[in-house]
């Protein structure tokens, strides 16, 4: 829960703010970007939501911020926020929401695959997730895209039984998993494509289903580009070699771009490639960051 008595300077007046304990992961503004904003790297309100939409926008970040950073005063719902989660983002394919600490906030998902369920990255454990999980038909396959987003990936797989993947590059963070992809060649399993996309990490993989491409922190959409972006300041193994991974991603068609870290987007297929070929040209200007 959020503490009042480190309610930073930045909040506007009113039941909402952030606390000093934010981590600045970008969660609050990709969920309620009417109410938050950022600077001096922390996330902060910058505008109190007044409507219920916005009320129930800014709910569902407090919810799913990784470090309990919100507070709401006597606004909104705790319990029906919670209830949202995860949210339904198109058919067969969710938002977990309750992102964790452990992976820097970064965003997970849940998607349906051939009867199998796929969750890819994790997020921090809750039982309300569980139930919502064992409703939804369980978890099959635990895809980390990888080291950084492993989270609690091991209490999901022990409460579903399932197999965790993650590259044997990255297995450090999860050496447990079930299966280790080794190489860097596409690899289809029951129904999705497992892409090596090494740059971020040695290990960093995408996942592509159907019209889905699940980026992990390769790729996303920003929203102040209003376009695609990966990025060189945070990269922990090879720019270069993520500029080659991108370049790949050009091979392949997808409508959406789901992200661990950075906001998810939906476009028509030919408007989502004009889009990467913009990234592609800006990424080849050595001041790219």
């Amino acid at each position: 829960m959020a503490n009042p008595s480190q309610r930073l300077d930045l909040n506007v007046g009113g039941e909402f703010f952030v606390d000093a304990t934010c981590i600045n992961c970008d969660t609050c503004r990709q969920l309620a970007p009417a109410t938050f904003d950022e600077e001096d790297d922390y996330s902060f309100v910058y505008s109190q939501p007044s409507t219920q939409g916005e009320i129930q926008l800014a709910m569902r970040a407090v919810i799913a911020c990784p470090t309990g950073s919100i507070g709401h005063g006597e606004l909104g719902s705790r319990n029906d926020a919670i209830a949202e989660f995860p949210l339904k983002l198109d058919e067969g394919l969710y938002y977990t929401g309750y992102h964790s600490p452990k992976s820097y906030g970064g965003a997970a998902y849940l998607v349906r695959v051939d009867e199998k369920n796929w969750l890819v990255d994790s997020p921090r454990y809750s039982k309300h997730l569980v139930r919502r999980f064992e409703e939804l038909g369980g978890i099959d396959y635990i895809f980390l895209t990888h080291r950084d987003d492993v989270a609690d990936a091991d209490k999901y797989a022990r409460d579903f039984g399932a197999q965790r993947i993650i590259h044997y590059a990255d297995r450090s963070a999860e050496p447990d998993a079930e299966i280790k992809i080794k190489g860097f060649d596409p690899i289809d399993m029951d129904g999705a494509l497992i892409i090596p996309t090494p740059g971020h990490t040695r290990g960093h993989m995408s996942l592509l289903v159907g019209r889905y491409l699940f980026t992990g922190d390769h790729l996303s959409w920003r929203r102040d580009w209003n376009g695609l972006r990966a990025s060189r300041t945070y990269n922990w193994y090879s720019w270069p070699k993520q500029k080659e991974s991108l370049h790949l991603l050009a091979n392949y068609e997808f409508e959406w771009v789901l992200p661990g870290h950075g906001t998810w987007k939906q476009l028509p297929v030919n408007e989502m490639r004009r889009e990467l070929s913009i990234l592609l040209d800006k990424i080849a200007s050595p001041s790219y960051r």
